[in-house]
């Protein structure tokens, strides 16, 4: 199965051009129909999107949804969910991509899995939107696309202050369309609610005034497994079967996020940062931080404050 780790390799085996911008891209289909490949086998990428299709033939299946109800279409992508589609050249609409660095980049959207819990793998789930309400959504979409192929050096604010716009009415429209019982109705229950309770324990115990027993290791599946009452290997092979990665690497993934977030929003130093992610020493993460990211946390800094 393929898994695309970057935007850029996404666009590139469904034959669209490259992004303008590695963590973020925004489209529109009807400039994607004249090339894009308009059968794909299921595959996962890393980021989250957000689609409006208003109109167009042939079947999607985003995670476990495949009966998009008729109609314009709100749907979405989380990381590591499985898609695949066999469509006509005839969609209408919009759709925006964006990665977890994106979001660890923006003071805007860094708590956005808190405020708009449709992003969540589980709960991801495609809805209608009142027709009247089409040329709404559309208008954020076509001002997202001008910021994002002009020229301005402040288009980025004003991109994640337009998605999140986006984001509220979409909150809106979901809790109206969607009830608490058809939403849990969609959810593979098990495994699915393991998942759940796997992220939010692992981010509410990295939160700084967290309560954590003396001797934790935060960063061991191990803890986790054992807070949750389940074996290692089950919850390792539940995260695998989910999400595409391994019950280690999603702690990791999540690390590298929150130190991303610490590095480019905030000025503390790296031996503070190293204590509030749970490190014995600063060499310890910035050696952990390296390793995955190719970068020093310093170097990482200076980067991003260019």
């Amino acid at each position: 199965m393929q898994h695309f780790k970057t935007i850029s390799a996404y666009c590139e085996e469904i034959n669209i051009p490259a992004p303008k911008h590695p963590h973020f891209d925004i489209r529109s289909f009807e400039e994607n129909m004249l090339t894009v490949k308009q059968q794909m086998l299921a595959f996962r990428h890393e980021f989250y999107a957000i689609a409006i299709k208003a109109d167009g033939q042939g079947k999607v299946i985003s995670g476990q949804f495949s009966d998009f109800p008729d109609g314009t279409t709100v749907f979405f992508n989380t990381p590591f969910q499985l898609l695949s589609w066999d469509i006509l050249p005839d969609w209408k609409g919009y759709y925006i991509m964006f990665s977890q660095d994106f979001i660890a980049q923006s003071t805007i959207l860094s708590g956005i899995l808190d405020f708009f819990p449709f992003l969540k793998l589980s709960q991801s789930i495609p809805f209608t939107i009142p027709p009247d309400q089409l040329d709404v959504i559309l208008r954020i979409y076509e001002q997202i696309w001008k910021e994002y192929h002009g020229d301005e050096v402040d288009k980025f604010r004003m991109i994640e202050a337009q998605l999140f716009l986006l984001l509220n009415y979409v909150k809106r429209w979901f809790e109206e369309q969607v009830s608490a019982s058809e939403a849990e109705a969609f959810l593979r229950a098990a495994d699915l609610n393991l998942l759940s309770r796997y992220q939010t324990m692992i981010q509410t115990s990295f939160y700084p005034n967290a309560e954590i027993e003396t001797f934790a290791n935060l960063h061991s599946t191990a803890y986790y497994a054992q807070k949750l009452s389940v074996h290692p290997n089950h919850l390792n092979a539940v995260i695998k079967n989910t999400t595409g990665v391994t019950a280690l690497n999603y702690i990791h993934n999540h690390i590298i996020s929150l130190a991303k977030s610490h590095l480019a929003q905030t000025s503390l130093s790296v031996k503070e940062i190293a204590f509030l992610l749970r490190f014995d020493s600063p060499n310890s993460f910035s050696s952990f931080f390296k390793r995955h990211t190719g970068k020093t946390p310093l170097s990482y800094r200076d980067q991003e404050h260019l």
